[in-house]
């Protein structure tokens, strides 16, 4: 398997703030050294519109683990924690999963995760996180956004996707915005 960290051709960033959640991805979809298409849609509401998940990886994989992690959901409740490991816990194990080159984000009011086929299941400090290839760019830009001024979630997605684009060429400005905004 590839070094998941290093995926080419992708960035997701998902921001929790002040019961806003918003996860970007941009629509960029690379083959090789070529741009093959500008708008692709890399991240969906799953679970009654409640979780927000995006992928950096290939796509048919990340497919695969979205229905997965949908089933988990629906057998879980909505429990996010406990769906993340046990998607994580099969994707280690079973001899199929640990075959698929993906990544995902899952986010809720409550938590954010990474979810990898390594096993993990992290929830970073900040409530910020980015994968893919410009995924450290957008973390840093919404790291820096977040300290230092008041923007929702959306605001701060828009501008550090925006950022990330701007110095990662397998990013683009064709981004894609969940969120979900507690009443």
């Amino acid at each position: 398997m590839q070094d998941l960290m290093n995926l080419h051709g992708t960035t997701i960033l998902a921001i929790r703030r002040n019961r806003h959640v918003a996860v970007a991805g941009d629509g960029q979809v690379t083959l090789k050294d070529t741009i093959v298409k500008h708008r692709a849609k890399k991240v969906r509401k799953i679970y009654k519109d409640q979780i927000i998940v995006g992928f950096a990886g290939a796509t048919a994989d990340a497919l695969n683990l979205y229905e997965r992690f949908e089933g988990k959901l629906e057998q879980f409740n909505g429990n996010l924690t406990r769906s993340a490991v046990e998607l994580a816990k099969d994707w280690r194990t079973d001899k199929y999963l640990r075959r698929l080159e993906a990544m995902l984000v899952a986010a809720d009011f409550d938590h954010l995760f990474l979810i990898s086929g390594n096993g993990d299941v992290i929830e970073p400090d900040e409530g910020i996180l980015g994968i893919g290839s410009g995924g450290a760019y957008a973390q840093a830009a919404a790291v820096a956004l977040t300290r230092h001024t008041e923007l929702d979630a959306r605001s701060i997605a828009e501008v550090a996707m925006k950022i990330a684009a701007s110095i990662c060429v397998y990013t683009n400005e064709e981004v894609t915005i969940e969120e979900i905004v507690a009443l």
